[in-house]
């Protein structure tokens, strides 16, 4: 279940996107389609969003959305460049107005030197050719992440 404030930012943000006549995709990771359950436990979502992505991995990020091999070599999964074309890529392949992406190390484990449990990237491409991502390292436990990631998100998304 999502937090209400949650709900409502959901709410606000699919209201704005339908006033303007645009339309929502995400490719999650770590929150393996929480991003996408809050928008669409509003009724009439549908209007809005598009399509869901769980690519949680790196070999569904490649195919789904089309996260360059090289990238994720160059920098891992949870990063800024693998963010930025996971929104890029939702972006194309869903053919909307707006895609959220995110990636990142939900725990209790996977920590690396460098990238601690908390540690998320959130991707917002606009069919304008902005894409804007966010770093953020998050406190608690593997639920309290990933809430945080989602109202991060919703967030960025209304920019």
């Amino acid at each position: 279940m999502l937090p209400d404030a949650t709900l409502d930012q959901a709410r606000d943000l699919l209201a704005a996107l339908e006033a303007r006549g645009q339309t929502l995709a995400t490719a999650e990771s770590c929150t393996g389609g929480l991003i996408a359950a809050a928008l669409t436990a509003i009724a009439g979502s549908s209007s809005v969003v598009m399509a869901g992505f769980v690519t949680y991995s790196n070999d569904a990020k490649m195919r789904m959305v089309g996260v360059h091999a090289e990238t994720l070599a160059a920098h891992g999964a949870v990063s800024d460049p693998v963010a930025r074309e996971m929104a890029e890529g939702a972006l194309r392949e869903a053919r909307v107005d707006l895609a959220l992406s995110c990636t990142g190390i939900a725990g209790p484990g996977g920590a690396t030197p460098g990238k601690p449990v908390g540690l998320v990237f959130i991707g917002c491409a606009r069919r304008d050719g902005t894409t804007v991502v966010e770093r953020h390292v998050f406190p608690g436990d593997r639920g309290a992440v990933r809430a945080a990631t989602v109202a991060a998100a919703l967030r960025l998304a209304r920019g």
